[in-house]
Formats: C-alpha cells, sequence, structure tokens
C-alpha cells in the first residue's frame, strides 16, 4: 500500500487518475492534457502501473491505459476502517 500512497501524493497522477474515470486512454491522449514531456507522462504512468492504480493493455499498435479499481477501493476500505478506528476512541 507503500507504493500506491506514494503514486496518490502525485498531482499529476491524481490528474492522470481522472482523465481514466472517463474512459481508457493511450499515453499520448493523457499527454495532451498535460504541459509536460511524453517521457515524464510514460514516467507518471509506470508510478501508476508500480502501484497498481492503473493497468494496460495492447490494442493493436497502442496501448491503452484503465484504472485498478479494485486497488482503489482496497484504499478506501483500508481509510474507513482508520476512520471508524479513531471514531470508536473518541466515544470512549
Amino acid at each position: 500500500m507503500n507504493e500506491t500512497f506514494k503514486a496518490l501524493s502525485d498531482p499529476t497522477r491524481r490528474a492522470i487518475l481522472d482523465l481514466l474515470k472517463e474512459r481508457d486512454k493511450t499515453a499520448g491522449e493523457i499527454a495532451e492534457h498535460f504541459h509536460i514531456t511524453k517521457p515524464s507522462v510514460s514516467h507518471h504512468l509506470s508510478g501508476l502501473k508500480n502501484a497498481n492504480l492503473v493497468q494496460d493493455e495492447r490494442r493493436g499498435q497502442f496501448i491503452y491505459y484503465s484504472l485498478n479499481t479494485t486497488v482503489l477501493q482496497d484504499v478506501m476500505k483500508w481509510l474507513l476502517d482508520v476512520s471508524n478506528k479513531t471514531e470508536g476512541k473518541d466515544e470512549q
């Protein structure tokens, strides 16, 4: 989960995840939304892949990136569990 939080700490990576909510996109389509180099976009995508937040799939000549919602669900569950434990301590 450390890699997940590391990846989520970067605003560009969070913006990439927001883009992928709409639909799967290629690296080139993602790069069109940023004022950074294509190698920088590839670096961010690599970080997201290492954290299992995105998946890639080759379709013909292109590689499409998509959200891995399973990991996001696991993070949300963990955050809710921590939040619930904290609330229980406040009531004691």
